[in-house]
C-alpha cells in the first residue's frame, strides 16, 4: 500500500483539482463570475465557459410559487367535440344517412341510424376510435377503453368517453402542458425552474429569483390559442361575436372558419414598427401556414383579418396587399411588456386546455438569506466538531481524514455545479449528513488498523490490512445508503429529490476521498516520518 504508480497519482490529483476547480465559482458573486467570463483569454477552451455555480432553490433565494390545475370540464368538452368530428367524418366516408343530426351528451355523442345494415357497417369503424388505456398493467392487459359504444333497438348509437379515457386525456394534457410551461418560463430568462406534476391534473411551478408573481401568472395562466380568421360583414350562422381589444372590449363578428392556427408559427419576436415606433410582434409561419396565409390574403384584399388569441380579437388589420412571404406582424394598443409576453406565449405554443391558478406564493429573498446563514452555520459547526473529534481520537490520521473531508465537500459542490443541480435547504441537510458518513469510512479503516496492530502485526502490515479488510465493509454500507438515496430520488419530489441528489453525490465522492485519497496521504506520511507504531 505504500507504493503508488505515478500515473495513478497524477490521475487522482487531476480529478481532485478538476472537481475543486468546478466548486471555485461558488465563492464569487454572480457579477464577479460574469466579469471573469467576459474577460477570459481567448485561448481558454469554450467548453470551460460559462462559469457555473450551484443554483439556489426557492427556499434559499426566494422567488415565485404557483400551483396550476387543468380545467377538466374544458378538456372533456374538447374531447367530446373531437369525437363528434370523428363521427361526422366516418359518416361522410361511409355515406350513411342518419336522422336528427349528431346530438351532444354530457359524456359523448349520439345519433340515430334506422337501417340495421348501416349500423353494422358503422359500428366497427366507431370501435376503431376507442383506444386501449393502460395496455399493460401490473397483472397483464387491463382492457380499459377510451370510448364506450352502446346501441338501442330503436337504432340509437351512443359513444361515451369513459372515465379511464378522460383520465388518460388529462394525463397526456398535463405532460404536454408541462413542456409548454417549461418553454415559457425558460423564455423569462430565469434559471433552474422547478416544474413537476402534482396528482393527476395539477402542475407545480417554482421559479427561484423571480419576484414578480403577476408576470409569472400572466405567462402561465393564458392558454395562448392563436387563430387567424376573417372579420365577417354581419352576424350569422357561421359567425362568432368575439370581444375586440382595439374596440375597447366591444364584440365584433368573426367567421368561424380558421385560416391558420398558432401551431403553424415557427417564430415570434418583439420589435418596433419603423413607421409608428409602436411595439409589435413579428411572426413567421412554416411552409403549410405560409401557403394558407398567402392564399387567404390574396383572395380577401380590402377585408379585415382578425388575429384571435384565446377567443379575443387582439388586432384586426385590413389586408392591403397579398402576404405571400410567410411572415407578418401583429400590431395594436400594446405596451412593451405586453409585446414581450405575447411573443413568449406564441413561441412556446398553446396549452392543451385552460389552466386555473389554485395557489400562489412568493418567498422573499430575506427569508431565503436567513435560511442560507442558518445552513452555513450548521455546516460549519458540524465540520468543526467532526474535525476536532477525529484529531482528538486519531491524531495525525484524524488530521488526514479531515483534509479528505474538506476535499469531499468541495467535490460535492463541484459536481453540483457541473450537473446544474439546485441547492435547497434539504440539500444543505444532505451535505451535513454526508460529512458524518464520510468520516465513518475512515473510522472503520482506522479501527481495523488498531485491531490488526493488537494482533501483533507490523505497522506496514496493519496499515495494509486496515484498508483492504475494511474496504468491503465500506462498499457494503455505502451501497445500502445508495439504494435508499436512489429510491428517494425516484419516488420523491421537490425537496426530497434535492436531498437525494446531494446524498448520492456525497456517497460517490466518499469512495474517492475516504479511501483512495486517505490511503495516498498515509503512504506519504509513512515515507516522511518512518514511524514504528500507529499514532493513535
Amino acid at each position: 500500500m505504500l507504493r503508488f504508480q505515478a500515473r495513478k497519482v497524477i490521475v487522482l490529483l487531476l480529478v481532485l483539482l478538476f472537481g475543486c476547480g468546478l466548486a471555485l465559482p461558488n465563492l464569487f458573486s454572480p457579477e464577479t463570475r460574469k466579469a471573469i467570463e467576459q474577460g477570459a483569454p481567448s485561448w481558454i477552451p469554450k467548453f470551460l465557459l460559462p462559469i457555473h455555480a450551484v443554483t439556489l432553490g426557492l427556499d434559499l433565494q426566494g422567488g415565485s410559487h404557483v400551483l396550476l390545475e387543468i380545467d377538466r370540464a374544458d378538456l372533456i368538452r374538447s374531447q367530446i367535440m373531437q369525437l363528434r368530428d370523428d363521427v361526422r367524418r366516418i359518416l361522410r366516408e361511409e355515406r350513411v344517412s342518419f336522422q336528427g343530426g349528431i346530438g351532444l351528451t354530457p359524456r359523448g355523442v349520439q345519433l340515430r341510424v334506422p337501417d340495421a345494415a348501416d349500423r353494422a357497417k358503422l359500428l366497427p369503424k366507431f370501435r376503431e376510435l376507442a383506444q386501449p388505456v393502460g395496455t399493460l398493467g401490473a397483472f397483464g392487459p387491463s382492457g380499459n377503453q377510451t370510448i364506450e359504444i352502446s346501441e338501442t333497438p330503436e337504432g340509437v348509437i351512443q359513444l361515451n368517453v369513459t372515465e379511464a379515457g378522460s383520465n388518460e386525456r388529462i394525463r397526456r394534457a398535463v405532460e404536454q402542458a408541462m413542456e409548454v410551461l417549461r418553454r415559457r418560463v425558460d423564455a423569462l430568462g430565469t434559471t433552474e425552474p422547478n416544474i413537476q406534476r402534482q396528482g393527476l391534473d395539477r402542475i407545480l411551478v417554482q421559479v427561484p429569483g423571480l419576484q414578480d408573481p403577476q408576470r409569472l401568472k400572466d405567462i402561465l395562466g393564458q392558454t395562448a390559442k392563436l387563430q387567424f380568421r376573417m372579420v365577417a360583414d354581419s352576424p350569422g350562422g357561421d359567425v362568432d361575436m368575439l370581444p375586440s381589444q382595439d374596440a375597447g372590449g366591444q364584440p365584433i363578428p368573426v367567421q368561424r372558419q380558421v385560416i391558420v392556427e398558432g401551431e403553424d408559427l415557427i417564430d415570434a419576436q418583439p420589435a418596433f414598427d419603423q413607421r409608428t415606433s409602436q411595439p409589435i410582434v413579428n411572426f413567421r409561419f412554416n411552409i403549410r401556414g405560409a401557403q394558407r396565409f398567402g392564399q387567404a390574403t390574396t383572395e380577401n384584399l380590402g377585408r379585415a383579418l382578425a388575429i384571435v388569441l384565446d377567443n379575443k380579437v387582439i388586432s384586426a388589420p385590413v389586408i392591403q396587399s397579398p402576404i405571400t412571404g410567410g411572415s407578418g406582424q401583429i400590431s395594436g394598443n400594446f405596451t412593451v411588456e405586453a409585446v414581450n409576453n405575447l411573443a413568449i406565449l406564441l413561441r412556446a405554443g398553446a396549452l392543451p386546455a385552460k389552466m386555473t391558478i389554485v395557489e400562489e406564493r412568493t418567498v422573499g429573498p430575506g427569508l431565503g438569506q436567513d435560511s442560507i446563514q442558518a445552513g452555513k452555520m450548521a455546516t460549519l459547526i458540524a465540520t468543526v466538531l467532526v474535525i476536532l473529534y477525529m484529531i482528538g481520537t486519531y491524531g495525525i490520521f484524524g488530521a488526514i481524514a479531515s483534509v479528505a473531508l474538506l476535499v469531499h465537500v468541495c467535490l460535492i459542490f463541484g459536481l453540483m455545479s457541473l450537473l446544474g443541480a439546485t441547492m435547497t435547504l434539504p440539500g444543505i441537510a444532505g451535505i451535513v449528513l454526508t460529512i458524518g458518513t464520510a468520516v465513518d469510512s475512515n473510522v472503520l479503516i482506522y479501527e481495523r488498523m488498531r485491531e490488526e496492530s493488537h494482533l501483533g502485526r507490523s505497522l506496514v502490515s496493519a496499515l495494509e490490512a486496515g484498508f483492504t479488510r475494511a474496504f468491503a465493509t465500506i462498499i457494503d454500507s455505502n451501497m445500502t445508503m445508495l439504494i435508499a438515496a436512489v429510491a428517494l430520488f425516484s419516488l420523491g419530489s421537490g425537496p426530497v429529490r434535492g436531498f437525494a441528489v446531494v446524498f448520492i453525490l456525497g456517497i460517490l465522492t466518499t469512495v474517492i476521498t475516504a479511501v483512495t485519497l486517505t490511503r495516498m496521504m498515509i503512504a506519504l506520511w509513512y515515507r516522511l516520518a518512518r514511524p514504528k507504531t500507529l499514532p493513535f
